[in-house]
């Protein structure tokens, strides 16, 4: 027996990175939306032992041994519910690799799912997230699906109620940011920030360390302040509708929620190292807006990108526009929470 599982993708509506943990992570609010882009993930159970990776439309930035995320969240459902067997679990990559879009974790917890139907026996709530916390950061937010506010290193996760469809068109840029390196960028940039502090406060003396663990001092009243925006943005606009996702003729939620988001100044940190060390993500920004996007942005660490807009039609014939200018564009939207779950099987 093989299960198919479709591995939606998120986009980031807003990342705010706060100060270094001693795990070596860091703080961070950020907002997930899940979209209807989607990997197609396979898993069948055969006699023997072990776990088998294959990747159709190969990419050689995904793994197929044990670091591979399918294979750690694998082996962690098996020895959860006592099961034996040979695992096989087949990815079919749509997504873009090191994008931002979640897709190596959409694809663990679609693994996760996947197992558990073939093996006929389901984890509990809570061992799904602590499972899916262990292996990764974004792994949770896809058990939740839809809008979802993540804090911690992003793996504490809490549904918010669900945005109006949003139409929206995705740009995949060939190059690949690691999301380490984007980070150490970022730690980089704020020692720097902190010693042009120091040096205009009358501490000339103040250098760069060589290994730049500082950020900015008021980091956790920063993400503080953050939550009120996103609360301010996100539970004010939904107030008032009810919770199903639907747009609203003529698309006004859809609108106000752009207004919203335009106002609030909600915004993705790592564009701040990401656009000066790839500058063509910068101006790909730049062709969503003036393709007609109301909202743009880089989606994680990216190097996807994403432009909100009014209606399927704008958003279908800004893709084409961007398709003409050469760039790997598509038209898609956002899925809310009851979307996302009837989707999640393949048929």
């Amino acid at each position: 027996m093989t299960v198919a599982s479709r591995s939606f993708a998120k986009i980031n509506l807003g990342l705010y990175i706060g100060a270094a943990r001693a795990d070596g992570y860091h703080d961070l609010r950020t907002v997930y939306q899940t979209i209807a882009l989607h990997d197609v993930i396979r898993v069948s159970v055969g006699r023997g032992r072990g776990i088998e990776i294959l990747c159709r439309n190969k990419d050689p930035r995904v793994p197929l041994d044990s670091s591979n995320t399918c294979h750690r969240i694998a082996e962690r459902v098996l020895e959860e519910l006592g099961a034996k067997g040979r695992v096989r679990i087949e990815i079919e990559k749509r997504l873009p690799v090191q994008g931002g879009m979640g897709a190596a974790s959409s694809n663990a917890v679609a693994a996760m799912l996947g197992l558990e139907r073939v093996l006929k026996k389901k984890l509990s709530a809570a061992a799904r997230l602590r499972i899916a916390a262990d292996v990764g950061s974004d792994l949770p937010l896809f058990l939740v699906g839809g809008t979802v506010l993540g804090v911690g290193r992003g793996e504490e996760v809490y549904p918010l109620p669900a945005l109006p469809v949003i139409p929206m068109v995705v740009v995949t840029p060939e190059v690949g940011v690691a999301t380490p390196q984007a980070f150490a960028d970022w730690d980089a940039l704020m020692a720097r920030e902190r010693v042009a502090e120091l040096r205009s406060a009358g501490q000339p003396g103040a250098a760069v360390p060589t290994q730049p663990r500082l950020t900015q001092p008021p980091a956790s009243d920063r993400l503080f302040e953050v939550g009120r925006a996103l609360s301010a943005c996100f539970f004010g606009f939904t107030r008032g509708y009810p919770n199903t996702g639907a747009s609203a003729k003529g698309g006004s939620r859809v609108g106000n929620l752009l207004s919203d988001l335009v106002r609030t100044g909600i915004e993705n940190d790592f564009e701040r190292v990401v656009f000066p060390k790839y500058p063509e993500l910068r101006d790909i920004k730049g062709e969503l807006e003036r393709a007609g996007s109301r909202y743009a942005s880089l989606s994680g660490s990216g190097s996807t990108l994403y432009g909100l807009f009014r209606s399927p039609g704008e958003a279908a014939t800004a893709a084409g526009r961007l398709r003409k200018r050469g760039l790997k564009a598509t038209a898609t939207r956002a899925l809310t929470r009851q979307q996302y779950w009837k989707a999640v099987v393949c048929r």
